[in-house]
């Protein structure tokens, strides 16, 4: 049986990101143009994902709800840039039982409108709020440039929707929720990011401010891994959610907006994976450990195997994988699950079992340790924190060593060819577009950190009072 080699990330990272997401079982192409298959394997890593997002969602007072697929049309047209957002990537209904519905019906691109018309109905009084809802769901958007996980035409994710007796506790959510995807981005997927607010060209159809989690990629390009908007009223306005106020006066509430999708799987890929394929970090990967019996007499195959179920029994707080099967060499097992990106591989053969030992090989770094099978655990759980760790360290230096201050507007060129961009913005949407028409670079984000005082803006040499964020992005 043999195996392929990827293709070398620095020769082509896109071909190797298509080809690491199929050899590893990942996700598989669907049969409609743009639509993914996500694999056990990919969805194994997405629920832990999602366990791990839920859990800081429940902390943070939400609860999940379910609202329907399809939304009658007039509702995304009841908030005017809402829809103007959305129209190129509708897919709509119009037949349904063999017959021409009344109304078209669109699959469900995002929920702000469908969700909208409930809240209208259950808000009433102050006592009623806040509202704090999470959905666990899919949505259509008709892409027309697909990459797997990162941009497909159906993708899975999660959309917070709340709704606030004011501004500035809507405001105060929008940040913590922001918050919550950085914790869980870094700590988690040991992906390190920054976080800010969206320019007026990129934040969210129908919102007044937006705020992103933007991570760098191994390919320097940028990738919004998370979004937080706070909609104001506009929402509020568009479908009548008005509550009694403690002075007993009608009042719009205050809502917001925040989602993570499926494309984070594909920044896990992309921000650690290397030539020989996935990099998982241990806290979401779907095995943290493998083992693997190495023998070749019957004699040594049932001393092998005795030792390794004493070893097996005593992780069993971990994921683990036993590779016990007999149709492939030991090396073959080495390489398939280096591709696949498990932490900690554990070897057990016949030498290991006559000292007592076992041998455990790291994804992220290259050698063996050898350590006696009593303690293991101990130093199981040892490692793959420091391997969580070492990931995170690497994916930092690689974001500070690609993040430039270029000295001018020709420098700014060079740079985002291959990297990220920190500079002063004067703010104007026309001078945004055009660093985008002559560089293909975007403004990723207006960092929430910022130096303070102002400064010259790269393209136009106004004055500036924010530093921005510049990059070529997914």
């Amino acid at each position: 049986m043999p195996q392929e080699r990827l293709p070398s990330r620095a020769d082509n990272f896109s071909d190797w990101y298509n080809q690491l997401v199929l050899k590893a079982e990942m996700a598989d192409y669907g049969p409609v143009r743009g639509t993914m298959v996500v694999r056990p394997y990919g969805w194994t890593l997405w629920e832990n994902i999602t366990a791990a997002l839920d859990r800081r969602f429940k902390a943070t007072g939400h609860v999940n709800a379910a609202f329907p697929l399809l939304i009658p049309m007039s509702f995304l047209q009841k908030e005017k840039d809402h829809v103007e957002g959305f129209s190129p990537q509708l897919a709509i209904v119009t037949i349904g039982g063999g017959e021409e519905l009344e109304e078209p019906l669109v699959v469900r691109p995002t929920s702000e409108t469908i969700i909208g018309h409930m809240y209208a109905k259950w808000i009433e009084s102050y006592r009623d709020l806040p509202v704090l809802i999470n959905v666990w769901n899919s949505v259509v958007r008709w892409e027309l440039r697909t990459k797997l996980f990162l941009r497909t035409t159906e993708f899975y994710w999660q959309e917070g929707h709340t709704a606030h007796a004011t501004a500035e506790e809507a405001k105060a959510e929008t940040q913590q929720m922001l918050e919550v995807y950085a914790d869980f981005a870094e700590n988690e997927a040991a992906v390190p990011v920054i976080k800010g607010r969206k320019s007026g060209r990129e934040k969210f159809a129908g919102g007044v401010d937006s705020y992103s989690v933007e991570a760098m990629m191994g390919d320097t390009r940028a990738l919004q891994a998370g979004t937080s908007h706070f909609l104001g009223e506009n929402f509020a306005k568009a479908f009548s959610i008005q509550y009694l106020n403690r002075e007993n006066k009608q009042q719009y509430v205050s809502t917001t907006s925040w989602g993570l999708s499926t494309r984070f799987v594909g920044a896990i890929i992309m921000v650690h994976g290397d030539d020989q394929g996935l990099v998982l970090p241990p806290r979401l990967a779907p095995f943290q450990v493998v083992i693997v019996p190495i023998y070749k007499t019957e004699q040594e195959r049932s001393a092998v195997m005795e030792q390794t179920e004493r070893v097996q029994q005593s992780l069993a707080e971990f994921r683990l994988k036993l590779d016990d099967r007999e149709e492939v060499t030991p090396g073959f097992k080495f390489n398939d699950w280096e591709m696949r990106g498990v932490p900690l591989r554990i070897e057990i053969g016949p030498k290991d079992v006559e000292q007592g030992q076992v041998t455990l090989a790291r994804r992220d770094e290259k050698g063996r340790i050898r350590a006696p099978v009593e303690g293991v655990a101990q130093l199981v759980s040892a490692t793959l924190d420091e391997i969580q760790a070492n990931m995170l360290n690497k994916a930092r230096e690689f974001m500070r060593e690609n993040t430039h201050d270029p000295a001018d507007y020709a420098e700014f060129k060079e740079v985002v060819k291959s990297g990220w961009a920190d500079v002063w913005w004067c703010g104007e949407e026309d001078c945004e577009a055009k660093i985008k028409q002559e560089t293909k670079a975007t403004n990723r984000v207006i960092p929430l950190e910022q130096p303070g005082g102002q400064g010259v803006c790269i393209r136009c040499g106004n004055a500036a009072t924010e530093r921005a964020i510049f990059a070529r992005a997914y």
